[in-house]
């Protein structure tokens, strides 16, 4: 069994927002892949179905956490204990603001780098799971995070998210055969984003 979750914070009020680009990807992949409906379970929602590989079918949960973003472990937890599926069988989706809008990276292990959702799951199933990072860009100064995640994306920002999230569907057969790697250098193939510093960019932003 593969678990595929993404954080985000639920309601309409955060649907639209950079925190939750983690829940617009894994519901583009269950779009993609014809899952099932999403139910209420494991503290969240979740939806079954698999995904086609040329080695054959893999048998995949898609978890969207309902405990908001930073309490997004338990969830998480829940259905990594119920599948018996260890961590190494778990990829979660979420915005990285130290990655340059659209830019995309996979990670194995390693810490929660500032990310509070990361870290609850952390602090649940251990490090060693992977991490599909999103790059949403960093607002320049650690004083403006906050606002900057929970705010909506703006227009002219939809040109490089919603390929994003359709190349991570249309690239899944490569994440569920366990090749990441590959998944991460196809995604980026199909949704080119040019490699700059976040912070720098924001700086530049605000020039006149």
């Amino acid at each position: 069994m593969l678990l595929i979750a993404g954080l985000g914070n639920p309601g309409p009020t955060y649907a639209k927002t950079r925190h939750n680009i983690g829940f617009m990807a894994v519901d583009e992949i269950a779009r993609r892949w014809g899952f099932g409906p999403f139910r209420s379970r494991f503290s969240g929602f979740a939806a079954e179905g698999a995904i086609e590989t040329p080695a054959g079918s893999v048998k995949t949960l898609i978890l969207k956490p309902q405990t908001f973003y930073n309490e997004s472990g338990r969830a998480v937890g829940e259905a990594l204990k119920f599948f018996k599926t260890e961590p190494e069988n778990l990829v979660v989706f979420y915005d990285e603001i130290d990655l340059a809008p659209g830019r995309f990276r996979m990670k194995a292990g390693g810490g929660a780098a500032g990310n509070n959702g990361v870290r609850s799951i952390v602090s649940q199933v251990g490090p060693y799971f992977r991490r599909a990072r999103l790059g949403t860009g960093h607002p320049g100064d650690k004083e403006l995070v906050h606002g900057h995640v929970l705010s909506e994306f703006h227009k002219a920002e939809l040109k490089w998210v919603e390929p994003l999230i359709a190349a991570c569907a249309d690239a899944a057969p490569l994440l569920a055969a366990g090749e990441d790697e590959k998944y991460q250098t196809e995604v980026m193939r199909l949704a080119p984003a040019e490699k700059v510093d976040p912070r720098k960019a924001a700086r530049e932003g605000d020039r006149p």
